[in-house]
């Protein structure tokens, strides 16, 4: 095996390794881009531990084993102290090494800390390495080159300290288009004077490309400086660590992953680079930049290498027609295939740079560099034919850059088809592409499980995003290629441009999601917890602020540009509070109270919403306050205030679309369907009416109405309040006997389990207390076992027992999957439950209180378990569908065939919650039903303002405007 081959093997295994088992073969599908042999091999690794024989070569086995134990170690790192240095959180890894920001607790200052895997620290060549790196970059004191701090050894870990950069790479910025003159222009200049510094020093960057350049606030940053070549030569391994860089966008089959779209001829041809190959490839950013076009592409290695060697890429000019001749003329110079014809000094590029930049300055451009940086105009020479040209010039970049007057604010409406309507009762319905040119929105039709569209704001059509059934709270990725969005049990991510959804990590009763920018998404994966920070390629998730005294929970989070701080929504039901937290630090401000979903507009405002009007207050990003008096700007913002979620958003460019209307409750029915699908609907009132629970002995029903728990009497047909404390109470379940009703509240706390007694008297007593959600779902037949759920952050959801006798508590079943629904079997002897451990959720039965094997009883999905009383039969819904199974409880357990009963548009449960919305009469031959029979958003219309930024300004003017 050759070691590029294992490098490979090694990088997809150590990746594969820190995703969620059931995303690892997806993963790799994807990653391996159709090279099966290469999928097999590292498969076949995973499936392995250190005791296997004969799957793959023996130092592959010991390296995986190492791997694994980095991995582990690395894992251990979070919340540690490397030195005077505190472990806050993973930023991504590179080909051999691992990021992670933490914070100096002598300067309390943010930091990057580069860390050597301890399987290459034990090589000395990669410990010099790892050092000779540190030296480059430590002799490279330059404002637009990444900055090191410190480089030190802590318990068998080496490792850097760097400069934090907030922003986001060239790469990433590339997505989205060419870059304006201006800006072109000013990177352009910034990056080639890093380059002079670069090659004073002796040093040839040879990786230059825009996934190592970042863009921050104070200009471009040239990074990772790991396949350096000092002047007096060094080897030409792989270097030891880079920092993380984008993939590259060729992964079909055959072709290359890496740079090679950014080599300079005698790179490819493994000839010796000197600073004249940094220049090449400073070319080919420079023509991406300017262009948005790749210099060199092809759909394989042998034909990207051929045009490298053999081709030019089309004139600038001839794709951005308002490019600079002169800028068109610096960038095929830097590309000539002879290093003797390109521009021999990156110090050459800078002046020839400069003076383009000059020659239009008083044009309009004003390129801005640092201090270190400062530039010297030349003054073009006005002579003869020249003269002409340069004025010209001139004439047209003032005609083409000078200031316009404000664009108008138009308004318009977006009409829904007929049969689809806007979910909007608990979380957000629009949401609107960072470049306003794409609206992904929540709808269902006729009342069926919610889907997530896509619609293109030019386009009358719209377009189903396939497999978002149960989605909700869309939002677009920086570079709006992505749409981020929950589904019930997860938080996942779909490309825009089609193609399957990706499952990231798990969230069980989320509350909101923003994407940011370096490459991770904050949210809010349950109702009682803190936010919590992932990768937006996958894995776990870990906490980014903590609940304070008396928070119930914090929710809809928005990331401020740069991704140094977020706002979100704490408190408690009583007192909600508009919040900012910095990422790292852990420091919180809070700015407002009474306010809900709040968001940061480019134009300095806070965005949010108090009842039915958007408010908006001057809003300092660096000092994080707000700074002015807050004004209405939008009324009749429609507002679910059971959550918070308000139906807004708006884009970079300054589009607003918002949907008007009160959010109304649910409009519910309680029905009786008979096994053959024949309706007799209930004279109750509609009503927002969830997870029915009909009583012992036939009579009563206990079910949620609103947010609390309220008894229906079948045969008076009155409805009565059961629970009063709190402000939410829900999931009533019967005890065997009819005499006490258990449920879950906050009264005290996020929720736990209560009980009382059925006809009202007495008190509340508290049965469970735990950090985590905590929901009721099945009494044992003897009174003496409660199963409920347990909803924990890194675990998912878990099925626990509660012993009634002592009140003890005890996981029943718990692992890496969802598990919901536990059901007692009339005798007590069986447990049924879903759970989604083989990609979807499915029916299975298990003993009680076990041990035991485990039964499948669904065949196509199925959620929401419930026995007949007669023991013999198992039903569950799969879809719309009723499902029932006949099944043998003596003296084993035996299940049949599933059939169909009915099919219906009734309430049911998206995959990953954990209740029942249906139960079954006594006699086992009715089911008491939910029906839809109303809209959750009054409106079906989704409101349109472009250009409203100029509005917003003038409504509320920003200090300095």
């Amino acid at each position: 095996m050759t070691p590029e081959r294992w490098q490979k093997i090694e990088q997809l295994y150590h990746t594969a390794l820190a995703r969620d088992v059931s995303l690892r073969a997806a993963y790799l599908q994807e990653a391996c881009a159709g090279d099966d042999s290469l999928r097999r091999e590292v498969e076949s690794l995973l499936a392995q531990d250190s005791s296997a024989q004969g799957f793959l070569e023996k130092p592959v086995v010991e390296a995986a084993a190492k791997i694994l134990a980095d991995q582990q170690r690395q894992s251990s790192l979070l919340g540690r102290q490397l030195g005077s240095y505190e472990i806050l959180s993973s930023l991504g890894a590179g080909g051999m090494g691992e990021v992670y920001k933490a914070l100096d607790t002598r300067l309390e200052r943010t930091v990057a800390i580069k860390v050597l895997p301890a399987h290459l620290a034990a090589r000395a060549e990669s410990r010099e390495r790892f050092e000779r790196e540190a030296r480059t970059i430590a002799s490279l004191n330059h404002p637009h080159i990444c900055t090191l701090y410190d480089i030190g050894h802590q318990d068998g870990t080496d490792y850097l300290v760097m400069e934090y950069l907030e922003g986001q790479t060239l790469a990433q910025r590339l997505r989205r288009g060419p870059l304006p003159l201006e800006e072109t222009l000013q990177y352009a200049i910034e990056i080639a004077d890093a380059l002079d510094k670069a090659h004073r020093k002796g040093i040839t960057h040879r990786d230059l490309k825009p996934g190592n350049i970042m863009l921050t606030n104070s200009g471009a940053k040239l990074l990772d400086f790991g396949l350096a070549k000092w002047r007096q030569g060094t080897n030409h391994e792989t270097p030891l660590s880079e920092l993380p860089t984008e993939k590259s966008d060729v992964t079909a089959t055959g072709t290359i992953l890496g740079t090679l779209q950014y080599m300079a001829p005698e790179q490819v041809e493994g000839k010796e680079a000197d600073p004249r190959t940094d220049s090449f490839a400073f070319g080919v950013v420079v023509y991406e930049m300017a262009t948005g076009k790749k210099a060199f592409d092809g759909k394989s290695q042998a034909s990207l290498i051929a045009k490298i060697l053999e081709t030019d890429p089309p004139a600038m000019t001839s794709l951005q027609p308002m490019t600079p001749p002169a800028l068109d003329r610096v960038v095929k110079k830097c590309l000539a295939k002879d290093p003797e014809n390109r521009w021999q000094s990156a110090k050459d590029l800078a002046d020839e740079l400069n003076w383009i930049a000059g020659t239009l300055e008083s044009s309009v451009i004003s390129v801005q560099t640092s201090p270190r940086t400062k530039k010297v105009w030349r003054a073009p020479a006005f002579i003869g034919s020249g003269a002409l040209a340069v004025a010209a010039l001139a004439a047209v970049a003032t005609w083409h850059l000078k200031p316009l007057p404000p664009l108008p604010v138009t308004r318009t409406v977006i009409a829904l088809p007929p049969d689809q309507q806007l979910t909007g009762t608990l979380f957000p319905a629009v949401a609107l592409s960072h470049d306003g040119k794409q609206l992904a929105y929540v709808a269902s039709k006729n009342y069926a499980a919610p889907q997530i569209f896509l619609r293109a704001l030019d386009s009358l059509e719209a377009r189903l995003i396939p497999g978002s059934d149960g989605g909700v709270a869309p939002v677009f990725s920086p570079d709006d290629q992505w749409l981020a969005f929950f589904q019930p049990g997860s938080l996942k991510k779909v490309s825009v441009n089609g193609g399957p959804s990706v499952g990231l990590t798990g969230a069980l009763n989320p509350r909101g999601v923003s994407w940011n920018t370096p490459g991770s998404i904050i949210f809010s994966p349950d109702s009682s917890v803190a936010l919590q920070q992932v990768s937006d390629q996958g894995g776990a998730f870990q906490a980014v602020s903590k609940l304070e005294p008396g928070e119930a929970s914090q929710r809809w989070p928005d990331v401020l540009p740069g991704g140094r701080a977020v706002l979100f929504v704490g408190g408690n039901p009583q007192t909600l509070i508009v919040a900012v937290q910095e990422i790292g630090t852990g420091r919180r401000k809070n700015l407002l109270q009474n306010a809900w979903f709040p968001k940061y507009a480019p134009t300095g405002h806070l965005l949010y919403v108090q009842g039915t009007t958007l408010m908006a207050a001057p809003f300092d990003p660096k000092r994080l306050e707000v700074v002015g008096a807050s004004v209405p700007v939008v009324e009749g913002i429609a507002l679910a205030t059971t959550a918070g979620a308000a139906q807004y958003s708006f884009s970079s460019t300054g589009t607003l679309l918002y949907v008007t209307g009160s959010v109304t409750a649910a409009q519910r029915k309680l029905v009786w369907v008979s096994r053959s699908g024949t309706e007799q609907i209930l004279p109750a009132d509609t009503g927002d009416y969830d997870n029915p629970r009909i009583s012992p002995d036939g009579h009563r029903v206990a079910l949620e109405v609103g947010t609390q728990i309220w008894i229906y009497d079948l045969s008076r047909d009155t409805l009565t309040r059961f629970t009063f404390e709190g402000t939410q109470s829900s999931d009533a379940e019967w005890t065997p006997d009819g005499k006490h009703i258990s449920f879950r509240s906050n009264r005290d706390g996020p929720s736990n389990i209560y009980w009382q007694l059925a006809d009202g008297s007495g008190g509340l007593e508290r049965l469970t207390t735990g950090q985590f959600l905590h929901i009721p779902r099945s009494w044992s037949p003897n009174g003496q076992f409660l199963a409920f759920h347990e909803n924990n952050p890194v675990t998912k959801k878990d099925i626990w027992m509660l012993r009634l006798s002592d009140r003890k508590i005890a996981p029943f079943l718990r692992t890496p999957f969802n598990e919901g629904a536990p059901t007692f079997s009339p005798d007590g002897r069986w447990l049924a439950y879903s759970s989604d451990e083989s990609g979807r959720f499915e029916i299975y039965v298990q003993p009680f209180p076990g041990p035991g094997g485990k039964w499948q009883i669904s065949t196509e999905g199925g959620m929401e378990p419930a026995w007949n009383r007669n023991g013999r039969e198992l039903f569950y819904r799969s879809g719309n569908k009723m499902m029932a199974v006949e099944v043998t409880a003596h003296p084993s357990f035996a299940a049949g065939k599933p059939k169909m009963l009915f099919e219906g548009a009734y309430l049911s449960v998206a995959p990953g919650q954990t209740n029942t919305a249906y139960d079954v009469s006594p006699d086992g031959q009715r089911f008491l039903m939910v029906k839809e029979v109303g809209r959750a958003v009054s409106s079906t219309q989704i409101n349109v303002v472009q250009n409203w930024f100029e509005e917003l300004k003038q409504k509320a003017p920003v200090r300095g405007e």
